[in-house]
């Protein structure tokens, strides 16, 4: 019993550990030892096992004194442990309307699609709230789908949009027309005085999505 109970303890903490580096991004042993209030080495000791099983991988990164710190982040094989959104099933059905319908009929379904998201978010994202609020409220909804998504204010009064998953990543990468619709939706939804730009982006190699948001100046 005792060696069982050991091993589920192991287990949880690695997924804790593979969670907090998709939540915060690379991070070293000791910042993950502060967080889980655990020793450096236990740390390190769950690192290593992961990294044997092509979960995490590092970067070293110089520091003003001393060795230079492992930064610990995912690899792709992580992915596993997040939604994806019945990606395999979507991308079949992808797949078998180009073949039917062409380039014509993909183009029809994201059109399809776009309008139906902009509709069920506009019915959970009050017009007349500031724009703070709207920006919250499509943070909590994206997090709902599975995107793991929140809200950081910048200097300046501008907004990043940050999304540390893409549930639809699988599909994403076989058409790209769904991260495009994914700004038009975003636009549609904020309105035309607001500004949206991708700035970083999960299917450009990058370690999450973000969008910068603010509104127009005259």
């Amino acid at each position: 019993m005792k060696k069982k109970s050991s091993s589920t303890s192991t287990t949880k903490t690695r997924r804790v550990i593979v969670k907090m580096l998709k939540q915060e991004g690379p991070m070293d042993a000791l910042a993950l030892a502060s967080h889980l209030e655990i020793s450096p080495m236990a740390v390190r000791q769950h690192l290593y096992a992961l990294q044997e099983e092509n979960l995490v991988t590092y970067k070293e990164e110089a520091r003003a004194m001393g060795r230079p710190a492992k930064l610990w982040r995912l690899t792709s094989s992580a992915d596993r442990f997040f939604p994806e959104g019945y990606a395999e099933l979507t991308l079949g059905l992808i797949h078998s309307i180009n073949e039917a319908f062409g380039q014509e009929g993909i183009d029809r379904i994201l059109a399809l699609r776009n309008r139906q998201q902009i509709e069920n978010y506009c019915k959970q994202i009050p017009e007349t709230s500031s724009l703070p609020k709207r920006l919250e409220l499509l943070a909590e909804i994206r997090t709902k789908e599975g995107y793991m998504a929140e809200i950081q204010q910048q200097e300046g009064g501008d907004f990043l949009l940050i999304e540390k998953h893409c549930p639809i990543c699988v599909v994403a990468t076989a058409c790209t027309g769904f991260c495009s619709k994914e700004l038009e939706m975003f636009q549609s939804i904020l309105g035309s005085d607001i500004t949206i730009e991708r700035v970083e982006h999960i299917l450009a190699g990058e370690l999450r999505c973000a969008y910068r948001i603010g509104r127009l100046t005259e």
